[in-house]
């Protein structure tokens, strides 16, 4: 615990603290489903560290307004939402399926009395905001929000809360805490114009909405099944299947801001879409890529029937950008379409998307994670991810560190602001970026955006342009199936997986052309004359067909892409191709950057006396040979 947190949790503790009982009525009882939404957060809930998922905020309280008053307005948020009156019932080791929307009851406000509030109050605020987000809510019971009303010798000074995210996300935040200051000012609310949760499920599960999520997961099948599997997929990238801790890494610049609306100006296009523009394009010169694929969380609020409603309408939407342009402009007009693409197929339940995700990626042997996170939210009403995002204008650019978190993501960024300043917060996976290349990535943003506004950029001169160079690779490396793969580390991952079995991993043209490899024909598997067999037994066709060069080719087969071949030396075991395949896919969310699933296992009884040259693997009886795989689209 560093010590700036100690002091705020000595001075909570130091408080005269009470517990008030508020009772609510005038709602009306409802069930339904749940909404798309609340199924994604929910899924989350149950999962993740209570820490990580639930969200917070603070709202100041203007000087003179009594605790009463304070009061008045909660419970008038609490009748006016559904939302916040909402439980989710469900039996013990089940995930819920269904809302509750109770019409009274209570929640409680914890009030801290204190003499004096810390040396910067809004940071002490912050902080007891933060802390109540530890513990999961109990979704089935709990009122949705923890409430503390911060006083100073009775006089409220800051309302912090914590809310499970199951009914808000931060644009829901942001109607609460502006209904909120209208209430204390003695104002009106205007009627409701959003559709409430209960709703907006009933919406959803109209034929109009299924057609939306069914073209929603046909969209993301698409990515899955043929995008890279990791974006920063490189030697040093091997890392265990937990999260990593990262430190947190802030930009703050006037520079920037000034560099982005330019780029806007001479390219025509808004500065949230040159400033996506540009996040893909480093990310994918970085990982060595031809496309960036990063996911964008979604608030889904582009229709007046869900813009202010108080709910969690949070999904990704998923952004597949080909980076394969000549120009920084070409790019930005791509990106364009490439958002709008993205946004229009983030609606979708969240369960079957996850059983698609869990399939395909088992068919293809790879593993799909949300390895880069890109939230731009500068556009809400303001910002709500803690105290660090307010302005300091005078900054003409700075970076400084924060504090380490769990990151279950490679790269995650948070964008706060784009003017005056452009105020973005960085989350760097150690195992990939350096504390020194994580400040020249954010720098080298900052200068892309400078010479976009300057004039045209060439792609191929994004490491001039910023600095960043692309990731390091050796020459067993190699683009499979579009992704980067490293046989070595697939050699040992296979073996692992059929327990210490022989096993030769080798790159080969796709038989026949085909994506799983199972196809005979011209780009046959084995050079003439070496006795490798067809996917019939008969010998397989085109001479010359030899092992992968550093980019990723196949010597003698041109325009082939090449494909893995799994050689396995099985001896008197009984294992096959697809019992093989079902035992390397578990491994491969640990095993470490570069592993993709074989497209062909072959099957022989004993390993060749030189059994590190894959040409005397290919001379061997075939036993069995197949594919785990299934189709590629």
């Amino acid at each position: 615990m560093n010590s700036a947190v100690g002091k705020d949790t000595m001075h909570q503790n130091s408080a005269h603290t009470t517990t008030v009982t508020v009772a609510y009525a005038g709602g009306e009882e409802r069930r339904g489903p749940l909404t798309m939404g609340q199924a994604n957060m929910i899924r989350c809930i149950l999962r993740d560290d209570p820490t990580h998922i639930n969200i917070h905020d603070v709202w100041p309280v203007p000087e003179g307004t009594t605790s009463a008053t304070v009061i008045d307005a909660l419970r008038a948020l609490a009748v006016r939402h559904e939302g916040l009156r909402t439980t989710f019932p469900h039996p013990p080791g089940a995930a819920p399926v269904g809302q509750v929307v109770a019409s009274d009851g209570t929640f409680t406000v914890t009030v801290l009395d204190h003499t004096e509030l810390p040396g910067d109050p809004a940071e002490y605020a912050e902080s007891v905001s933060r802390a109540a987000r530890a513990g999961r809510f109990a979704l089935e019971r709990e009122f949705p929000v923890r409430i503390t009303l911060l006083t100073v010798a009775g006089q409220p000074a800051y309302v912090a809360l914590a809310f499970s995210h199951a009914v808000a996300d931060g644009s829901a935040m942001a109607i609460l805490r502006e209904e909120f200051a209208e209430l204390l000012a003695g104002k009106e609310l205007p009627g409701l114009t959003s559709l409430p949760p209960v709703d907006l499920a009933a919406v959803e599960a109209s034929p109009a909405g299924l057609r939306k999520s069914e073209a929603s997961l046909r969209y993301w099948e698409r990515i899955l099944r043929t995008g890279p599997q990791e974006m920063f997929a490189e030697p040093r990238g091997r890392r265990p299947g937990t999260d990593e801790e990262a430190r947190q890494l802030t930009l703050r610049s006037r520079q920037g801001g000034r560099a982005l609306a330019g780029a806007a100006r001479r390219t025509g296009h808004p500065e949230a879409t040159v400033l996506m523009a540009a996040w893909c394009a480093l990310v994918a010169h970085r990982a060595g890529q031809d496309s960036c694929v990063t996911a964008v969380p979604s608030a889904n609020r582009f229709h007046a029937r869900v813009a202010r409603s108080v709910t969690t309408t949070s999904q990704d939407a998923l952004l597949h950008l080909d980076v394969r342009v000549e120009t920084f402009d070409a790019l930005v007009a791509r990106t364009w379409g490439a958002v709008l693409d993205a946004y229009r197929h983030s609606q979708f339940d969240s369960v079957r998307l996850w059983e698609m995700i869990d399939r395909v990626t088992a068919e293809r042997g790879s593993h799909f994670g949300r390895d880069v996170v890109f939230n731009d939210v500068s556009a809400l009403p303001a910002p709500l991810l803690g105290t660090d995002t307010e302005d300091r204008d005078d900054a003409e650019q700075e970076l400084t560190w924060g504090p380490p978190q769990a990151l279950p993501t490679r790269l995650l960024a948070f964008t706060y602001r784009t003017a005056p300043q452009l105020h973005i917060s960085l989350w760097a996976a150690p195992s990939v970026f350096t504390p020194e290349e994580a400040e020249g990535f954010l720098s080298g943003l900052v200068l892309l955006l400078e010479a976009a506004a300057a004039g045209v950029v060439p792609m191929e001169a994004l490491a001039e342009v910023t600095g960043v160079r692309p990731a390091e690779r050796g020459p067993d490396w190699l683009r499979v199936d579009g992704c980067w793969v490293s046989p070595d580390a697939v050699r040992e991952t296979l073996g692992q997986a059929v327990g210490g079995l022989p096993v030769r991993v080798a790159a080969e043209p796709g038989r026949g052309g085909t994506a799983d490899g199972t196809g005979t024909g011209a780009a046959g598997a084995g050079a003439a004359g070496t006795g490798a067999a067809g996917a019939d037994g008969s010998a397989a066709g085109a001479a010359g067909a030899g092992a992968a060069g550093a980019d990723g080719s196949v010597a003698g087969a041109p325009g082939a892409a090449p494909h893995l071949t799994a050689y396995i030396a099985r001896g008197d075991t009984s294992l096959t191709p697809e019992e093989a395949h079902r035992a390397l896919t578990p491994l491969i969310p640990a095993a470490g950057s570069g592993v993709l699933a074989p497209h062909r296992y072959v099957l022989v009884e004993d390993p060749p006396t030189e059994s590190d040259r894959s040409d005397a693997w290919r001379r061997l009886e075939i036993i069995e040979e197949g594919t785990g795989r299934s189709r590629q689209v």
